[in-house]
């Protein structure tokens, strides 16, 4: 898919992200911004103060922001809610239950609406849930099953809060799914990749790992990730 993406490895929305999603902002080249916060993935989980820290946090930031209280898949095939993402200059899913987000977002009206607005110049983005979702595939939390994702970033899976983990230990328990078609990226909390497929920079303070069938590299901010798999 065409067009400007943010994964954010979780723990959205916090002070140390002020500088990451300001960077983000700031990429969707238009002030103010028009944020639109979508709380799908925290829709059993206090959806509405989701939305509202996403809302302080974005017109702190000197944004317009807004959420968007799309919560089951119903909702992601109204015509009249899903219409809210048409005029977003950034697109932002909150974390919380992938399982859920995957499953509201697949083969709905709100999805086709996103594309659209991605290819139009939005900016689309999401932390731990909305980021795991945007893959190709996706590893169930807590569960070595792993399931197709949206494949909104081609060849590429997310891991959240990675940074209590041991790259080591990932790469192991990884092998038997990477390939050279396939990159996991280990994003630390508070932290982000934000560009294109093949063309990533470390956006926040923290690091992100990249896993691919060779082995693993880790990449601090303001790196720049190319040449992985898509």
């Amino acid at each position: 898919m065409a067009g400007i993406m943010a994964l954010v490895g979780g723990d959205e929305f916090r002070r140390p992200c002020r500088e990451m999603d300001g960077e983000i902002m700031q990429a969707a080249g238009r002030h103010p911004a028009r944020v639109v916060v979508i709380p799908t993935a925290a829709a059993h989980a206090g959806p509405e103060k989701a939305a509202q820290d996403g809302i302080t946090h974005f017109n702190s930031l000197g944004g317009r922001a807004e959420s968007l209280m799309i919560l089951d898949w119903k909702q992601a095939e109204d015509a009249g809610l899903v219409a809210g993402v048409a005029a977003a200059d950034l697109i932002y899913f909150t974390g919380g239950n992938p399982n859920h987000l995957l499953d509201t977002l697949r083969d709905s009206r709100l999805l086709t609406a996103i594309r659209a607005a991605v290819e139009q110049g939005a900016i689309l983005a999401g932390s731990s849930a909305g980021a795991m979702v945007m893959g190709s595939w996706m590893r169930r939390p807590r569960s070595a099953e792993w399931i197709p994702g949206l494949g909104l970033v081609p060849g590429t899976a997310i891991l959240p809060h990675h940074e209590n983990s041991d790259p080591a230990v990932i790469f192991d328990q990884l092998q038997s799914r990477l390939t050279d078609s396939l990159t996991v990226l280990g994003i630390d909390a508070q932290t982000g990749v934000l560009g294109q497929p093949g063309r990533w920079r470390v956006v926040g303070h923290g690091q992100v790992t990249v896993y691919q069938a060779g082995g693993w590299q880790v990449y601090g901010a303001g790196s720049v990730i190319g040449a992985i798999a898509n």
